[in-house]
């Protein structure tokens, strides 16, 4: 859990006596953000890079003056601003920024984020679920109605005859880790610290928020010094029980056929290298979940690559032999479990490592409650004269080359005459990049995609948002990525769905100079739901970017949408490709400019990747008059024979 410091303060006679500063609710606000920091291992950070914001009348004269006066005052003084601001276009993508940004520093830094009354608001209530969801710290400063209702119903205010303190901004407390509504000026203190003490634990953290009415946020205080003294939230690395490590060692030890299941908590422990040596040591291969792909770059002797609905043949058919699986910072999600079918041994046991116990209990496994790093390192020495055999090796070894010989089949291109199709452009974009570049996505087919088919190779390399797999979040999130890691180049790959839900923030990408990559992939729909709903006995339905026909339906010719020129129009550079010298060309350019640039190329959405012998459970309907969704009514009630619950407690 998290421990604070403060800076000493000054002598006085009066031991007890402090000064006081008169600023605002607002301002006092912004100063209390600027002296937050975080300190991991002996290196301490400022724990807000910035704050993003949109302004209107629930803000502009609070929070919005507050960062006015901040950036003129740094601008006289000859220094930087302590909280530099970023304006938006789209308050969701916003969030959605903050949180890419704070994943790519491994949760040790984030942004606040600022929006008006109302609907400016309740448009960051998709970001906060997704911080939440994916267990990363945003701070969320949503305006609210006056305190003192003076001009009671204001514009944007919700009005219940039940009830008359409940705002649109109760809607985030379901969402938000930590919620508080600061009504007065002496409440502040108490929400920030709150807000703070969220943010900076493992365990706890997602969206922390803190509602402001707007007359509260102008309102004038005589606040303590101590408020604004630099504080250092100790991020700790909780240690396992000896014990629970005997206990968790004894069952590995039993284990012929053991399989670790990396998630993304073992990449923001810092445990990569230490994850490397433990399955050098002991021969036990690495499957990785969505989050913790990059745990262990995809040549690692090791390494079977992505595991479960969206997984390598290697690491899935590892999983259906193993007879102990070893979670490390995954909390076991339906597609990294293969909605519960992945693992088929009727023996099968699971250890799990995890900071949260709501996790490490999860599939009735042994529970270690501790950080990835420090339980790996008690783990390596409680095993040091355990390995696997060397035909288990071998077979490890088999599997992976068998995979990557797949994944070189699909990335190969003989002939681009008639155009070139997803896998190929991956396998483009995969190959052209540098080891240290980064990808970005979070919806559509190409997670899924990318899960199987990207070779990555370096631990920070791989950012796909699969906790709410949000569409829209690619561009916002590209961002947030490269403004963490602006030695980088970021590669943000997505569809024309996605494109379309959130193509605005490329605008927020110009003004700030934040040179990202966008390989814009048209396949005229949704290809991901296009190829469930075809699976489901569906027909595809409503999935397809077309003129309504004679027919009634959305089955005529293809939309006359230009994406190139749409993208052309919000201030990027723009490269149409539709071979692979041209793609290719196009990915040099890219990565030689300093703007950013977006890669226009078509593919057939109905082009598959390989399939990964895995399920995901979406129910189908049980009764039908379509012969398409009787079929795939069979095929899903097979499947569900061998779903199993994982009850039985593995330490028995």
């Amino acid at each position: 859990m998290t421990v604070v410091s403060t800076a000493p303060m000054s002598a006085s006679k009066n031991p007890n006596a402090e000064g006081t500063v008169h600023l605002t609710v607002a301002q006092a606000t912004i100063r209390f953000l600027a002296n937050q920091y975080v300190e991991r291992d002996g290196e301490r950070t400022k724990f807000f890079a910035g704050c993003f914001g949109i302004f209107g009348h629930g803000n502009v004269a609070g929070l919005g003056q507050a960062l006015l006066q901040a950036e003129i005052d740094a601008v006289e003084a000859g220094t930087e601003s302590e909280l530099p601001y970023v304006l938006g276009r789209n308050e969701q993508a916003m969030v959605h920024s903050a949180v890419a940004y704070a994943r790519q520093k491994d949760r040790l830094q984030t942004w606040a984020v600022s929006a008006s009354v109302g609907p400016g608001s309740t448009n960051m209530l998709t970001g906060a679920a997704l911080a939440t969801i994916n267990r990363l710290p945003v701070l969320l400063l949503p305006a609210d109605t006056f305190a003192t209702r003076a001009s009671a119903p204001v514009l944007q205010e919700l009005e219940l005859p039940s009830s008359g303190d409940v705002t649109v901004n109760d809607a985030f407390k379901p969402l938000s880790r930590y919620f508080d509504r600061v009504w007065r000026p002496e409440q502040l203190p108490s929400a920030l610290l709150g807000a703070m003490r969220v943010l900076t634990d493992p365990v706890e953290t997602g969206a922390a928020t803190v509602a402001i009415p707007q007359d509260v946020q102008a309102e004038a205080f005589d606040w303590p010094e101590s408020l604004f003294a630099e504080r250092t939230w100790h991020l700790a690395r909780p240690l396992p029980e000896k014990s629970v490590i005997e206990r968790a060692a004894d069952v590995i030890r039993t284990a012929k056929k053991p399989l670790i299941v990396a998630g993304g908590g073992l990449i923001y422990s810092g445990a990569t290298e230490t994850l490397a040596s433990f399955a050098e040591a002991t021969g036990i291969p690495v499957g990785q979940s969505q989050a913790g792909k990059g745990s262990l770059p995809y040549d690692h002797p090791q390494s079977v690559g992505a595991i479960g609905s969206t997984g390598t043949t290697a690491a899935n058919a590892l999983a259906t032999e193993a007879d102990v699986i070893i979670g490390i910072g995954t909390r076991y999600s339906d597609f990294t479990t293969a909605s519960r079918t992945a693992f088929n041994n009727p023996d099968v046991r699971f250890v799990n490592i995890n900071v949260a116990s709501i996790d490490s209990v999860k599939q009735g496994g042994v529970s270690v409650v501790a950080d990835a790093r420090e339980a790996l390192e008690a783990l390596a020495v409680a095993l040091r004269d355990y390995q696997v055999s060397g035909e288990y090796r071998s077979r490890t070894t088999e599997l992976a080359d068998h995979w990557e010989s797949t994944v070189d089949a699909v990335y190969k291109i003989d002939d681009d005459s008639l155009g070139l199709n997803q896998n190929q452009v991956i396998g483009l974009a995969n190959t052209l990049s540098d080891p240290r570049d980064v990808v970005v996505c979070a919806a559509g087919s190409m997670p899924g995609d990318l899960h199987k088919l990207w070779r990555t190779r370096d631990s920070k390399g791989y950012h796909v948002e699969y906790g709410f797999s949000c569409m829209g979040y690619e561009i916002a999130g590209g961002i947030g990525a490269k403004m963490a890691c602006p030695d980088r180049d970021v590669f943000i790959m997505v569809g024309d769905g996605s494109y379309l839900m959130m193509a605005t923030e490329l605008v927020t990408a110009v003004q700030e100079n934040v040179k990202v990559i966008v390989v814009l992939v048209q396949n005229h729909g949704f290809a991901s739901i296009g190829s469930l709903s075809e699976s489901l006995g569906s027909q595809r339905f409503g999935t397809d970017y077309r003129y309504r026909g004679d027919s009634g339906r959305l089955d005529g010719d293809i939309l006359p949408v230009d994406l190139a020129a749409n993208a052309a129009s919000l201030g990027a550079d723009v490269i149409r490709a539709k071979t692979a010298a041209e793609f290719t060309d196009a990915v040099k350019v890219a990565k030689a400019s300093d703007n950013t640039t977006v890669i226009h190329v078509e593919t057939d959405p109905r082009i598959a990747a390989p399939d990964s012998e895995s399920w995901w459970d979406v129910p189908v309907s049980e009764t039908s008059t379509l012969d398409s969704t009787r079929t795939a009514y069979e095929t899903y009630a097979q499947w569900k024979k061998i779903q199993r619950p994982f009850l039985r407690p593995s330490g028995n």
